[in-house]
């Protein structure tokens, strides 16, 4: 697709970079594929905050997203490449020969008029999705489930893939963008290539209403605060915080490893925190 730059006609499109969506489908999405999206501005469901700088932001459908990929050995035709302004990448819309329409993550480079399979013995093609033990070592894959039945759940955002290194007895070895390489059960489907539009990475934001239609709020920084809300706050004149820093509930931030889950810690071949340099 590509970067689009702007004329610095007002102060917000002197540094705007956005993606070129020209060959998008410029049209509504597909009605029947679409449902509420309710807006909870960060709050549990108990109505407190349990997630900060969240609220606002535009009014969007979500649009129903076909993870599992189960409908099994019938041809889908690509109609057409979708914005979708619930993920970073974009969607595509397939039709399948019996007439069935759904969504699913678009691969980097699939075009419309592509025709895309899932099944147990497939093609290894742009598009197509199988079991991770159909899948040839060192294959880029995405959409790459982690329990078999439950849908893809790793590398769905705007070009990310994972790399198959490896198959072991019932697990295949997958390499993450983070370099952690995790075995995941040999029975878990994922789909072939990587996910569209790459470019989200170097989009430029512009100015500060761009993040409010996201529904990001602003952030307050520590240091300007008060000492009764937060522990960089206070001081005489302008201070840097004077300790490592922490969260507003002083725990240690940027850094600090806060992962628990023992339970499948087994599954993790190497860690993301000791990547080769």
């Amino acid at each position: 697709m590509g970067l689009k730059k702007y004329n610095a006609i007002t102060p917000g499109t002197r540094q705007l970079i956005t993606v070129d969506r020209s060959e998008l489908w410029p049209g509504k999405p597909e009605r029947s594929l679409l449902q509420p999206l309710h807006s909870k501005g960060g709050r549990s469901s108990s109505g407190r905050i349990s997630v900060w700088q969240r609220g606002g932001g535009h009014k969007r459908k979500y649009r129903v997203i076909d993870f599992l990929r189960r409908k099994t050995d019938v041809n889908a035709v690509v109609e057409r490449i979708e914005y979708d302004p619930n993920r970073s990448s974009f969607i595509a819309l397939i039709k399948y020969d019996d007439g069935v329409f759904s969504y699913i993550i678009a691969p980097h480079k699939l075009s419309v008029g592509d025709v895309v399979t899932a099944g147990q013995a497939v093609d290894i093609k742009l598009g197509n999705a199988m079991p991770l033990k159909s899948i040839p070592v060192g294959t880029l894959v995405h959409n790459v489930e982690m329990k078999p039945g439950k849908g893809g759940q790793l590398a769905r955002s705007a070009g990310a893939y994972a790399q198959l290194v490896g198959k072991d007895a019932d697990f295949a070895m997958v390499r993450l963008r983070s370099g952690e390489v995790r075995m995941i059960p040999a029975e878990c489907w994922a789909t072939v290539g990587s996910v569209s539009n790459p470019d989200n990475q170097n989009i430029s934001i512009g100015k500060a209403g761009r993040n409010r239609w996201l529904g990001k709020r602003p952030v307050v920084r520590g240091v300007a605060m008060n000492p009764v809300d937060h522990p960089h706050g206070g001081g005489e004149g302008k201070t840097s915080g004077g300790r490592h820093p922490v969260t507003p509930w002083g725990k240690p931030t940027k850094g600090k490893r806060t992962r628990n889950n023992k339970r499948t810690s087994k599954f993790i071949v190497r860690s993301r925190h000791n990547k080769k340099k």
